[in-house]
């Protein structure tokens, strides 16, 4: 005892757990080199999130919300159409269409500049709107390089709802510049400007919505002036089939 020294000293160096520090340094060769091999029950890999599925999306396929056109636009970008009236939100969950679309880009659009053409002609919100948060959710998720990728987004037919949500929520939810690449168009007549006719097919009931507000243009700020058409139409006969036609054409405007 008495401060003599033997063979058998020995010296304790004592870490405190929260301060972070690495001890691999303290360790013997030995010890060092063991640490290094990897062990048998830990075997990691990276998986990236937007691999392609093999689920059976055959049941969406044929609802064709989402689909790649066989044409371009003027500026050589292919067209991704999506027809929002088509698209069934209370019974598609997120997660599903999420993978459904990572599908689509993965298997179809895998290299190359592309567009959107999104057709929100009669689009009910509690029928056919997923909602700005998922689709935001969708859009984050997509990688970086497809992002860069999509050059522009025509709006067909926005409501007025439509347009002072994404003008007042747009900047905060829509990133990585998509903001910016949307394009209202109000009318078929202009999409024609940056889109060649026959390069994408247009469904026969957005033909006829953009027919009911081509003759009444103010329908596109909610507003349907002269409901009963009393000061334009000669008979009544012929007002009272223009007033259930105006019935018949309320669940269009969004």
């Amino acid at each position: 005892m008495g401060g003599s020294s033997t063979s058998e000293d020995f010296s304790v160096l004592v870490l405190a757990s929260d301060l972070g520090v690495d001890a691999r340094p303290f360790l013997s060769p030995s010890d060092r080199q063991a640490e290094s091999l990897p062990t048998s029950d830990e075997n990691w890999h990276d998986c990236p999130s937007d691999l392609p599925s093999d689920e059976d999306f055959s049941d969406l396929e044929i609802l064709q919300f989402f689909r790649l056109e066989n044409g371009s636009d003027k500026s050589g970008n292919r067209i991704f159409r999506i027809v929002g009236k088509y698209f069934p939100a209370p019974v598609i969950a997120a997660e599903r269409l999420k993978k459904f679309v990572f599908h689509k880009m993965n298997t179809e659009m895998l290299e190359g500049p592309f567009c959107i053409v999104y057709m929100h002609s009669t689009v009910q919100k509690e029928d056919n709107n997923p909602g700005l948060t998922i689709l935001r959710w969708i859009y984050e998720e997509l990688p970086s390089d497809c992002k860069d990728r999509l050059q522009a987004v025509y709006f067909i037919h926005p409501g007025l709802r439509s347009r002072l949500v994404i003008a007042t929520l747009g900047r905060l939810f829509l990133t990585g510049g998509l903001y910016w690449k949307i394009k209202y168009v109000s009318r078929l007549e202009y999409l024609w400007e940056d889109i060649k006719k026959g390069e994408i097919e247009i469904p026969d009931f957005v033909q006829n919505h953009d027919d009911i507000l081509e003759h009444r243009p103010l329908t596109d700020y909610g507003i349907e002036p002269d409901p009963f058409h009393l000061s334009e139409l000669p008979s009544a006969a012929y007002s009272f089939g223009r007033y259930d036609q105006r019935c018949a054409t309320r669940e269009f405007m969004s």
